[in-house]
């Protein structure tokens, strides 16, 4: 059977690593540790996708610009206390290694620094089943369509034979404008009535559908 995609494009925090929960509680006790309005938990889940500038400027509105460095290294600190009980989300790993075996190609596109995610990706020895990725600190944030342009450029590949997972509305506003179709998943940072707003193929609710649904629709 023909593949509809040629290229599958993932979100990483919250569509392939269970790691919302970490970021929301990082935020917030980052600002708590700089005597900040402690954000809310939607208001911090929003935030997730973002690069790193765009994402403390919505968290901590308050905060003067060249203060900014003082935030990131605290959210740096709680982060990096989280990172090693953070899991992938069960069945990725085999849902990868099936779809590089059926001939996709696989990228990243994320709103974590290119460190990040080479320590991520080393971790979880995913890293052989991407041919590129794209992060934050080397490109325009999400929801600018830059990374999935830049992404299909260097693979060669035509925009409506690729196709964006991810689990917030940057990931789907990007795909949106970049032309590219996208699969919302509604188990990550942002709720599903959030997602469908930007007509994705489908919202996928938990993990464990989202393999299914690719080998049956991509």
């Amino acid at each position: 059977m023909p593949k509809r995609f040629e290229l599958l494009v993932f979100d990483w925090d919250g569509t392939l690593m269970d790691s919302a929960a970490a970021i929301i509680a990082s935020i917030q006790e980052s600002c708590r540790d700089l005597g900040l309005a402690v954000p809310a938990r939607e208001r911090a889940a929003h935030v997730i996708g973002l690069g790193l500038k765009d994402a403390l400027s919505y968290a901590a509105p308050e905060l003067p610009l060249e203060d900014y460095g003082k935030l990131a290294e605290r959210y740096r600190h709680h982060y990096l206390a989280r990172d090693p009980d953070i899991e992938l989300f069960p069945g990725m790993r085999e849902m990868l290694a099936r779809l590089k075996q059926r001939g996709y190609l696989l990228a990243v596109a994320t709103g974590k620094s290119r460190a990040g995610l080479e320590r991520v990706l080393a971790a979880t020895e995913l890293k052989q089943y991407f041919d590129s990725s794209r992060c934050a600190d080397e490109t325009h944030s999400k929801p600018h369509p830059a990374m999935l342009q830049e992404l299909m450029q260097e693979l060669q590949i035509e925009p409506e034979v690729t196709l964006m997972i991810g689990d917030t509305a940057h990931d789907l506003q990007m795909a949106l404008s970049a032309g590219v179709p996208a699969l919302a998943v509604s188990y990550g940072a942002h709720p599903r009535d959030g997602l469908t707003g930007f007509n994705p193929l489908a919202c996928i609710d938990t993990p464990q559908e989202l393999a299914p649904w690719l080998e049956k629709n991509g």
